[in-house]
């Protein structure tokens, strides 16, 4: 079950996004990049982002980890600037917080290459989950401790907000792969009927896996937000 944490802070917007998400700090000393169920898209993404993450982290590919982050409504009186207020007031409750990389950049291509192996896992995953967002110019990756990272996939499992589902963009120039298929075999035979329906029902929804990385991804005492992503 994903853990549950209580949000202490707010620190700052990432006006970035279209939804406006937050960087919070919260009672485990923590700090989370959080996405707030009162903005435009819905509670729908939200769920979206959390099945993706553990479909993900099932089939090996490292994402950042996730907690169900309450927000108290005193937040909403407190902060000074009204779009944010507004939301703040409209998200009071549990929200969904993705733990804050510090210094992590946005994956570029040419800077940070990747193997085939990883490139064709990441194609078929898209694949799976109808993700339609990862793009030549969004690929939606992070470059933190010498990894990839996958971030964002709240415009995956279109038919939550569609009532249908889309085929995803083509992204293969950026991330170059030899084929789409040789990770295929050994990948869809972890999604296994038993877990995808655990994953589905709430009491038994495993926790996302930590992204591996030599140290902790708690980053106490981190400094101001790096890059955790253009799009959100």
């Amino acid at each position: 079950m994903i853990e549950r944490v209580r949000l202490t802070r707010y620190v700052s917007p990432f006006r970035e996004g279209g939804s406006l998400p937050g960087l919070m700090e919260a009672d485990d000393e923590g700090t989370y990049v959080v996405k707030f169920r009162g903005a435009g898209q819905g509670p729908k993404v939200l769920v979206a982002e959390v099945l993706c993450a553990g479909i993900a982290g099932l089939l090996g590919l490292p994402v950042p980890r996730l907690v169900e982050a309450e927000l108290d409504a005193a937040f909403g009186r407190l902060e000074g600037d009204q779009e944010v207020q507004e939301l703040l007031r409209a998200s009071t409750g549990p929200n969904l917080g993705v733990d804050f990389l510090p210094g992590a950049f946005d994956y570029s291509v040419r800077a940070f290459p990747v193997d085939a192996e990883f490139v064709s896992r990441v194609l078929w995953f898209d694949a799976l989950v109808n993700n339609v967002d990862r793009s030549w110019h969004n690929p939606n990756l992070l470059w933190w401790h010498r990894e990839p990272v996958l971030i964002d996939h709240s415009a995956a499992l279109t038919f939550t907000t569609t009532g249908r589902a889309r085929v995803p963009i083509r992204h293969g120039r950026t991330l170059r792969a030899s084929t789409c298929c040789s990770g295929s075999p050994p990948m869809w035979t972890r999604l296994t009927r038993h877990w995808l329906r655990c994953w589905t029902r709430t009491r038994c929804a495993r926790s996302p896996p930590r992204c591996p990385t030599p140290g902790s991804s708690r980053n106490r005492g981190s400094a101001a937000p790096r890059s955790f992503g253009r799009r959100t």
